[in-house]
């Protein structure tokens, strides 16, 4: 009998395919499977799971799954699954790295320069029919050349923003567990700063690549942003809970810093409601990594991954199983 596997929403279309030609394969409604009980109810007859970040894989969907032998998640994190669990029902989990540092670095640019340069609320006062002629004091924002850039996480996707925004002429500064390799520092002309609280103090940007833990739960808060220039602008485009909204709407609504760019969000896909009036500031659906061509990559290592494990492939030989 053909194995089963769950996609939990619809992805790009090559990647259902390819699983298709192998295995029965059933593709959930966008949002069904956001939804914990709705999981423990559909796992039992799969053998693996390609789940979005979404979608709650507990220890109860986990134990639910009696023939479930992998979980292969759309994503490059993997929070949303609990690991401890997986690992004590024998089942393998893996999630899809690398390949979204380039959508994600280049959509972190974007933010930048569309809240320095007020993109958003400037289109919205010519659309408003308020544009007469050209005005020699309107809109004026901060360029991106000569500006200092505070890298927090400079792993693959904070190192990918940093050499861009260093081609923009930036000045490069980070914050992270440890140094990063000196040939790399040398080719940024990165300074690092030991203390957070030293990089958003220097800092003309300050941009999120750090993953969700407990350590870095609102890493972002009223004391760190009281720190930040009155002009200073947040871009965060790794996890929603790294920064305190309640304290960030604050911050924007009384103008102690000059404007953020946010695409993930601490209760998605709720949007905190005094962010929603926060003036300069960008609010995109999660969306850095929403290129054809990541999207297609995302998906098809996650593919690979499923057919590794249920095709018995020795883990050593599977890609980007994080636990095998």
């Amino acid at each position: 009998m053909s194995k089963r596997v769950l996609i939990t929403e619809p992805i790009i279309p090559s990647v259902i395919d390819k699983l298709k030609k192998r295995y029965q394969v059933d593709v959930g409604e966008r949002g069904t499977y956001n939804n914990e009980q709705k999981l423990i109810d559909d796992i039992p007859a799969y053998d693996a799971l390609l789940p979005m970040l979404s979608n709650p894989i507990t220890e109860k969907v986990i134990a639910a799954g009696a023939n479930l032998d992998i979980i292969a998640n759309h994503a490059v994190g993997y929070n949303n699954i609990d690991l401890e669990a997986a690992q004590k029902y024998d089942v393998a989990v893996a999630n899809t790295p690398d390949v979204l540092t380039d959508s994600c670095a280049e959509f972190t640019i974007g933010l930048m320069l569309a809240v320095s340069r007020r993109l958003v609320e400037a289109q919205k006062y010519l659309l408003d029919g308020k544009f007469n002629n050209w005005e020699p004091l309107g809109f004026l924002g901060k360029e991106l050349n000569g500006s200092t850039l505070g890298v927090i996480g400079m792993g693959r996707i904070g190192t990918g923003v940093a050499r861009r925004a260093k081609a923009l002429g930036m000045q490069i500064t980070y914050h992270n567990r440890s140094k990063v390799d000196s040939e790399l520092e040398k080719q940024l002309d990165a300074q690092y700063c030991s203390t957070l609280q030293e990089l958003v103090a220097e800092s003309d940007i300050t941009t999120l690549h750090c993953p969700l833990t407990e350590e870095t739960h609102h890493l972002i808060n009223e004391e760190i942003l009281s720190l930040m220039p009155e002009d200073a602008i947040l871009i965060n485009t790794s996890r929603g809970p790294v920064v305190d909204e309640e304290a960030l709407a604050h911050a924007l609504h009384n103008e102690t810093i000059g404007g953020a760019g946010l695409d993930v969000f601490e209760n998605e896909p709720d949007l905190h409601p005094k962010l929603k009036t926060a003036p300069n500031c960008i609010r995109t659906p999660h969306i850095a990594s929403a290129s054809h061509k990541t999207r297609e990559a995302i998906g098809m290592l996650a593919a690979d991954a499923i057919i590794g494990v249920l095709e018995g492939q020795p883990a050593s030989e599977i890609p980007n199983l994080i636990q095998p």
